[in-house]
């Protein structure tokens, strides 16, 4: 059964053409920012929410705007969307299983910080709750099973300053406290292949949240990092560290964390960078574009980007970008193009103002995002997904149940790679059972995954699968 399904949609995939490495100029902000967050929405937009516009150093905090906008990937153009709640910091740019992106908003004399959600079939935000305890976050973390760790202070910043965490469930539209966060108020970096997550706090400690257990373990520290570095979690499950800041200049420090092993790997880079972006392409390496070289405001930031490739264990210099940014964003796309936003150039010993422009990183090979297929074969509709034990569709006749597991195919996908894809069946994240090749179809790739409880019944019930930031097209399937 499964060989006839594929054989529906097997070729209706296509792969882009391949052009050089390169960055071109795209469409301006609307509003110059640095600080920003940037998510890549399921219908291939990008979000881009908040930041600083312009900022005196001698004004701390900066103010934030609430404004936000939208990058349309086939016009090159942004445009205007809803606006953040007016408070002092937003921190966040979550996508939610069901597609709307979640920010923590606060204010440093706020009771509680509030989170609010951006609808993208509305264009509006709102307030989606108030934290149990925080009353400022300081980051936000997507887990493996589509809740969200917060964390941040627990009574304000104008006091003395206790720290913790929450977990919010956006199904539930609750927030749970969790028990014995770190008095060192560690920050989260990634989230491994397997779920933990992986803490720092500067060079003096490191360590592993489980949040199946909600149990913390202590690991071996960070080398050479005073400050926080930039963090990608590699197809092989190591971490990738750069940069960040040392006492005097920016960092040239790089480091490869094994999770099996508990061991570092330390490299250097050709380019100090400190607050630089790292992201992760299709093709297994990560792409690090700008920051500043010296940790000094009164220099500018560079344009210089670089590529690691892990298969080299080398850094590798690739073409400058058009404009030196720091504390901008770069945000993978559908067609595997990178979208690089904002940042401040610095350069001024007074003030740090915001760049509009935005430009588009093509690397050498275009990988687009994985396809789910439909008994139609145009990508809509009842999807090609069955019940594991008969093979037979999970559609209407047919429905799933929740806790059974279902099978499908997908490309791009990477070879080898241990990071796990994430399917939202309805509002909710599934349990992956399995992942890797489709026997028989090279570049093909099947997903066995559990129905979570909890999804509402119905005829067309909305299958969604993400990988590497970067989402599948919407299929549907029956569940009671």
């Amino acid at each position: 059964m499964k060989t006839r399904l594929l054989l529906w949609f097997l070729f209706s995939a296509s792969v882009l053409a391949q052009t050089p490495g390169v960055f071109t100029s795209t469409g301006s902000l609307s509003t110059p920012r640095f600080s920003q967050t940037a998510t890549l929405l399921p219908n291939g937009k990008v979000l881009v929410a908040g930041g600083i516009t312009f900022c005196f150093y001698a004004a701390q905090p900066c103010p934030e705007s609430n404004t936000a906008e939208l990058y349309d990937p086939a016009t090159g153009l942004f445009s205007l969307t809803g606006s953040l709640s007016p408070r002092a910091h937003h921190t966040g740019g979550i996508l939610l299983a069901d597609g709307r992106v979640l920010f923590a908003a606060n204010d440093f004399d706020a009771t509680l910080a509030d989170v609010e959600v951006y609808d993208p079939m509305t264009g509006t935000f709102s307030v989606a709750g108030n934290s149990a305890t925080l009353r400022y976050v300081e980051s936000a973390t997507l887990l493996n099973d589509g809740t969200v760790l917060l964390r941040g202070s627990l009574i304000a910043a104008s006091k003395s300053i206790t720290y913790g965490a929450e977990i919010y469930d956006p199904v539930a539209a609750t927030f749970s406290p969790v028990p014995g966060w770190p008095s060192e108020d560690p920050w989260p970096v990634a989230v491994l292949a397997d779920g933990r997550v992986f803490l720092v706090y500067y060079e003096a400690y490191a360590g592993l949240y489980d949040p199946a257990t909600s149990t913390f373990t202590r690991t071996n520290g960070i080398f050479g990092f005073d400050g926080p570095p930039a963090a990608s979690l590699l197809l092989s499950g190591d971490l990738l560290f750069t940069g960040g800041n040392d006492i005097g200049g920016s960092e040239t420090s790089a480091e490869l964390y094994d999770p099996s092993t508990d061991t570092y790997t330390h490299a250097t880079m050709h380019v100090a960078r400190d607050g630089h972006t790292s992201t992760l392409l299709p093709d297994g390496t990560v792409l690090l574009t700008g920051g500043k070289p010296i940790a000094d405001e009164k220099y500018p930031s560079t344009s210089t980007a670089t590529i690691y490739d892990p298969a080299a264990a080398n850094f590798i210099a690739t073409a400058n970008m058009s404009t030196g940014r720091a504390e901008h964003t770069a945000t993978l796309l559908k067609n595997g193009q990178v979208l690089i936003t904002g940042g401040t150039g610095f350069g001024s010993s007074n003030s740090i103002s915001g760049i509009s422009s935005a430009e588009l990183y093509t690397p050498a090979v275009l990988v687009p995002a994985p396809v789910l297929f439909s008994i139609s074969g145009d990508g809509q509709g009842q999807g090609a997904i069955w019940h594991a034990t008969t093979g037979q569709l999970a559609s209407v006749d047919n429905p799933a149940v929740a806790g059974e597991i279902l099978s499908m195919y997908t490309n791009s996908l990477a070879d080898g790679g241990v990071i796990p894809p994430q399917v939202a069946v309805g509002s909710r994240l599934a349990q992956i059972q399995f992942f890797g090749d489709a026997p028989g179809y090279p570049g093909y790739y099947q997903v066995n995954f559990q129905v979570p409880a909890g999804v509402t019944a119905g005829s067309a019930v909305p299958v969604r699968l993400t990988y590497l930031g970067r989402s599948s097209n919407r299929v549907t399937i029956g569940v009671q």
